[in-house]
């Protein structure tokens, strides 16, 4: 891990673990996105409603808060013919957020979010490596622009993706950050097993500020991900940002089953597991995340857990654990949004 000066790895140098804001696109749809709509062009047309997503995390408590821009490169905006716009959407993003962490009374970060492209890499599809680094410079220039504090690349599966998007953080300027999505039998769906992680882009640039996982399945399951990842290297700084419990359809909506005492005690899992930057994904509210830095600012640490511990607070895995080794049907992943 890189010790060079920034916002963030000066934030961290200074407190025990910072609280990462929760979802963005389950509150975006709350708020009137409609299914098959980009979220990242809301970031022009009701940039209020982005204002109002940061501004309530960050009174949630948050620490960091993740800019609007999920899908924010030309693979992804090309389905909404917008992919010539991704400097500006990503710019415009990061400036909306800025301008909240800005306003803050305490140090926020703007961490500007990289998803994956939705594109194979060769030889499993037809993207070259030299291909996406390009596409990911292109958004995180605009992130840049925006006054973004570090690259927060994120629900990957892809090692070369994952490398990709350092290697154009890196030729951008920015410090990054990096998280898998362990949803496949605990790895992630290109075979990334959780131990794993902290080498995959360990040589680009100076190297990552943090590492860990995001979204998946469960809390459970991001847990028993930590637990690997933790035990892997003791001294890594490691991010989890787990959705709010299971997500269950009602009828033609998900809902996610997690309660605020639920995250609260995830929350307290993952401090005593070793996570140093603690958050929420698809299904965390402000509620989950206000409820999560009461349980974090009073938390007295207890020992290691176990993954029998994590299941009897927080319940059953979802999936098999990375170390069963068994394979398991891989599911199709239909969300649009990270969040």
């Amino acid at each position: 891990m890189t010790t060079e000066t920034n916002a963030l790895a000066a934030l961290l140098a200074e407190k025990p673990f910072l609280l990462a804001d929760g979802a963005t696109g389950t509150s975006l749809f709350a708020m009137g996105l409609e299914a098959g709509e980009a979220p990242e062009l809301w970031n022009e047309t009701r940039p209020e409603n982005i204002t109002k997503l940061h501004q309530d995390f960050v009174d949630a408590g948050a620490d960091i808060i993740l800019t609007n821009t999920f899908g924010g490169t030309r693979h992804r905006l090309k389905l909404h013919k917008a992919q010539d716009r991704v400097f500006d959407l990503n710019r415009r993003a990061a400036e909306i957020a800025r301008a909240v962490a800005d306003a803050a009374p305490r140090t926020v970060i703007v961490a500007g979010s990289v998803g994956p492209t939705g594109e194979l890499l060769v030889p499993l599809g037809a993207m070259t490596y030299e291909d996406a680094v390009a596409a990911f410079a292109e958004q995180i220039e605009g992130l840049k622009a925006g006054g973004a504090d570090v690259a927060w690349i994120e629900t990957m599966s892809s090692p070369d993706e994952i490398r990709a998007a350092a290697e154009a953080a890196v030729t951008i300027g920015l410090p990054f950050v990096y998280t898998g999505s362990f949803d496949t039998a605990g790895k992630t769906m290109m075979g990334l097993h959780p131990k794993d992680i902290h080498g995959v882009a360990a040589d680009i640039g100076p190297g990552p500020l943090a590492v860990g996982a995001n979204c998946g399945v469960g809390a459970s399951d991001i847990l028993s991900s930590l637990l690997d990842m933790t035990s892997a290297d003791p001294s890594a700084t490691i991010v989890v940002k787990g959705n709010c419990g299971i997500p269950e359809y009602r009828g033609a909506e998900i809902h996610y089953s997690g309660t605020p005492p639920l995250m609260a005690e995830y929350a307290r899992l993952a401090r005593d597991a070793g996570a140093r930057i603690i958050g929420g994904c698809c299904g965390t509210s402000c509620d989950h995340l206000a409820a999560m830095r009461r349980a974090l600012d009073a938390h007295e640490p207890r020992e290691r857990p176990t993954l029998e511990t994590i299941v009897e607070a927080i319940g059953p895995l979802r999936n098999k654990s990375a170390n069963e080794g068994a394979s398991a049907p891989t599911r199709e992943r239909g969300r649009r949004a990270r969040g």
